[in-house]
C-alpha cells in the first residue's frame, strides 16, 4: 500500500505570530507557560525566543488581581501615558514657580513643555482613560474612587483598560472575559477588532474567540499547532486533521502488522533472509503516526428525584427590592413552570445575582414569593466554594451531599467531572480553583433537587468542564435559572431569556440565538426612533422662530381687520344715536322703534368683535 499522508505539521515557535488575532486553547498550565515565557517570566531550556526590535508587550494575567493602590482608578489607567502624564507633572510644577519668577527661560521651558505635551497628545488622555473605564463597565463617578476600594474583579478590569490605552504592539490577554459582563465584553469584542497591534487571547469564552481571533493555536502534547481560523475553524479542521490521522494511523498499524507476519513467517528461511533483514531495518526507520486521543468527553447523567415538583416552581408577585435609595427591582411579577431552563443575562449590578437569592427566600423584600409544590432546590455560587470542607477529600465530599449514592456511582459522577483514577483522594485544599468548581457542581447537581439556581457556574472551568456541565444540564429534567455571561453555554441550556430592564424582570420565551435576534432587532428600532425623533425635535427646534413669526403676522393682520371694524361699528352708532336726538326721530314713534333696535344691533356686533380683538390679543402675546 501507498505510505500514509503524515500528521499536520506542528506550528513553530520561530514562526512568530504575525496576524492581528491569535486564541490559544489547550491545558492551563501549558498555556499560561508559553505566555510567560513570551513576555521573559520564564526561560526557555533550549532555544531561543526573538523580538522585533520596536516590539513591546502588555501582559494581562491573573496575578494582576493582587494589585493595590491608593489611587484613582482614572489615575491608575492614565499611568498608560507615562511619558504625558510627567510631562503634565512638569508643566504644573513650571506654572507654580511663573507664580514668582517671571523669567524669560522658564517662560520658554514652559511652552517647550506645552508643545511636547500636545505632542505626546496630552490634552486627550484623560478623555480615551474615561472612555475605556467606562466601556469595560464603571460608572463616570466610580473614575474618582481609589482603586483599594474595588473587588479584584474590577481591579483585573482597570487593569485591562491601562493595557488598552497603553497600545503595545503584542497584547497578551489570559481570560479577560472571566470578570466582564456581557456588555463590558461586547465592549473589549469591537475594541480588539480594530486594534493595530497583534493580540494573543487565552480563553474559554468560544464566543469571544470566534469575534477577535484570526487564528487558533492548540496547546497539546508538549506541541502548538496553528489553525488559520477562529474557534468555530478550529473544530472543523481539527476534526478533519484528526480523520486524516487517524487513517493514517489504521494504515500503518496494517502494514506495520503485514510486516511483522512476513519477518515472522520467512525469518527462518535462508533464501529470504536479506528481504526479512530490509523489513526490520523499514520497521526500525518507520516514524509513527500517534493514534487520536479524544478529549471530547460525552458523558451520560442518570438525575434521580425524590418528587417531581408541582406545575409553578416558583411565583414572585409585586416584588421590590432597594439597597438605601438604590432600586434594584420595583413592583415585578414573573413566575418559574416545571421544564423552565431559565438563562438571566445583563449587565453587572442590575440586580441578577439579587434575583436568585429572592428566588431562594434568602432576600428581604416587599412583595411575595410563594414556592411552589414539592420544590426541592439546590443553590450553587461561587461563595460556596469557599463552604467545601478543605480537609476532605473529593470522594467524602461528595458523600456529603447526602444523595446515598454509592461509591462506585459517586467515582463515576466524578469521572464525568475529568476526576479519575486515584484523583478523587485528592483532598479539597490541593484542588485549583477550577477543581473546585467542578466538586461544587457536581455536589449540586447530585443532590436530587429539581429546581436549581446556578450564579456563574461556567467561571474558572476550562472548556472541556464547560462541555461537561452543558451535557449535564442538557439531560437534566428539572428545572433552573442560570446567571451566567457565556453566550455560548446560554445558547446551549435555556429555554427561556430573563433580563432585567427598567427594574423589571422582563421575560422572552425562546432560546438565546432567538432572543438576541430579537434584541438586536428591538435595539435598532428603538435607535431608530430616537433618532427620528430627535431630528424632528431639531427641525422644529429650527423652523419654530420662523412659524411663530408667521403666526403672529397672521393674527396682527386679523386683529387689525376686527379693529377697523370696531371703528365702523363705533361710528355707525354715533350715527343711529345722532339720528335717536333729531326731534322728527323722537317724536314718531316707528322711526324711533327703527332706530333703537339699529342701536341694538350694532352694540350686539361691537360687543362680538371686542370679545375677537381680546382672544386675538392672548393668542399674539402667547406665541411672542
Amino acid at each position: 500500500p501507498p505510505p500514509p499522508p503524515p500528521p499536520p505539521p506542528p506550528f513553530q515557535a520561530e514562526d512568530g505570530i504575525r496576524d492581528n488575532g491569535a486564541g490559544l486553547v489547550g491545558s492551563e498550565m501549558c498555556i499560561r507557560d508559553r505566555l510567560k515565557l513570551i513576555n521573559g517570566d520564564l526561560q526557555p531550556d533550549e532555544g531561543s525566543i526573538s523580538y522585533a526590535r520596536d516590539c513591546s508587550i502588555g501582559f494581562l494575567n491573573q496575578d494582576l488581581l493582587s494589585y493595590q493602590s491608593e489611587e484613582a482608578i482614572l489615575s491608575v489607567a492614565m499611568e498608560a501615558f507615562k511619558d504625558a502624564v510627567g510631562t503634565q507633572k512638569e508643566i504644573e510644577h513650571t506654572l507654580k514657580k511663573l507664580e514668582t519668577d517671571y523669567s524669560d527661560d522658564l517662560v520658554n521651558k514652559l511652552a517647550k513643555l506645552q508643545e511636547k505635551f500636545e505632542h505626546l497628545d496630552g490634552y486627550s488622555m484623560q478623555a480615551k482613560a474615561e472612555e475605556i473605564l467606562e466601556g469595560i463597565g464603571f460608572t463616570t463617578s466610580q473614575l474618582h474612587q481609589p482603586l483599594h476600594e474595588f473587588s479584584g474583579g474590577w481591579r483585573m478590569r482597570v487593569m485591562l483598560a491601562k493595557l488598552l490605552l497603553e497600545k503595545p504592539s503584542l497584547l497578551m490577554l489570559d481570560e479577560p472575559t472571566n470578570h466582564l459582563d456581557l456588555p463590558s465584553i461586547e465592549w473589549v469584542e469591537n475594541y480588539l477588532k480594530s486594534y493595530e497591534g497583534a493580540v494573543i487571547v487565552v480563553s474559554h469564552d468560544r464566543t469571544f474567540l470566534n469575534k477577535t481571533v484570526s487564528k487558533t493555536v492548540e496547546v497539546s502534547n508538549r506541541r502548538l499547532t496553528m489553525y488559520e481560523g477562529n474557534f468555530d475553524f478550529y473544530e472543523k479542521e481539527k476534526a478533519l486533521r484528526e480523520e486524516i490521522q487517524q487513517n493514517a494511523f489504521v494504515n500503518q498499524q496494517q502494514q506495520i502488522k503485514q510486516t511483522e507476519r512476513f519477518i515472522e513467517r520467512f525469518k527462518a528461511k535462508a533464501s529470504k533472509a536479506r528481504q526479512v533483514q530490509s523489513r526490520v531495518k523499514s520497521l526500525d526507520r518507520i516514524d509513527m503516526i500517534d493514534e487520536v486521543v479524544n478529549t471530547n468527553a460525552v458523558v451520560n447523567f442518570q438525575f434521580k428525584f425524590q418528587q417531581q415538583s408541582g406545575r409553578f416552581i416558583t411565583t414572585l408577585k409585586d416584588v421590590s427590592k432597594s439597597y438605601g435609595d438604590l432600586e434594584v427591582i420595583k413592583d415585578s411579577s414573573i413566575a418559574i413552570e416545571r421544564g423552565d431552563k431559565i438563562a438571566l443575562i445583563g449587565a453587572n449590578g442590575k440586580g441578577k445575582s439579587t434575583m436568585l437569592r429572592i428566588i431562594n427566600g434568602s432576600e428581604p423584600i416587599a412583595g411575595k414569593v410563594e414556592p411552589g409544590y414539592n420544590v426541592i432546590t439546590a443553590f450553587y455560587a461561587q461563595h460556596q466554594l469557599e463552604s467545601l470542607t478543605v480537609d476532605n477529600e473529593i470522594l467524602d465530599e461528595l458523600k456529603q451531599a447526602g444523595s446515598g449514592k454509592t461509591d462506585q456511582e459517586l467515582r463515576a459522577i466524578l469521572g464525568c467531572f475529568l476526576f479519575t483514577g486515584d484523583d478523587v483522594f485528592k483532598k479539597i485544599k490541593v484542588l485549583s480553583g477550577g477543581e473546585k468548581s467542578r466538586v461544587a457542581l457536581a455536589k449540586t447537581l447530585i443532590s436530587e433537587a429539581n429546581f436549581l439556581m446556578l450564579d456563574e457556574p461556567t467561571n474558572h472551568l476550562d472548556m472541556q468542564s464547560e462541555n461537561i456541565l452543558i451535557q449535564a444540564l442538557q439531560q437534566y429534567e428539572g428545572s433552573f435559572v442560570v446567571v451566567s455571561h457565556n453566550r455560548h453555554f446560554v445558547s446551549q441550556v435555556a429555554n427561556k431569556i430573563w433580563y432585567i430592564e427598567d427594574k423589571e424582570i422582563k421575560e422572552y420565551p425562546g432560546t438565546f440565538e432567538e432572543f438576541e435576534y430579537w434584541w438586536n432587532k428591538y435595539k435598532t428600532q428603538e435607535s431608530n426612533q430616537h433618532k427620528k425623533q430627535a431630528k424632528a425635535k431639531s427641525k422644529t427646534s429650527q423652523t419654530k422662530p420662523k412659524t411663530d413669526d408667521a403666526i403672529i403676522k397672521n393674527l396682527n393682520k386679523k386683529l387689525a381687520v376686527i379693529e377697523e371694524k370696531i371703528n365702523e361699528l363705533e361710528s355707525s352708532k354715533l350715527q343711529v344715536e345722532e339720528e335717536m336726538a333729531d326731534p322728527e326721530v323722537y317724536s314718531n314713534p316707528d322711526a324711533l322703534l327703527k332706530a333703537n333696535d339699529a342701536l341694538a344691533e350694532i352694540d350686539k356686533e361691537i360687543e362680538a368683535n371686542n370679545k375677537s380683538w381680546e382672544a386675538l390679543a392672548e393668542e399674539i402675546d402667547a406665541a411672542s
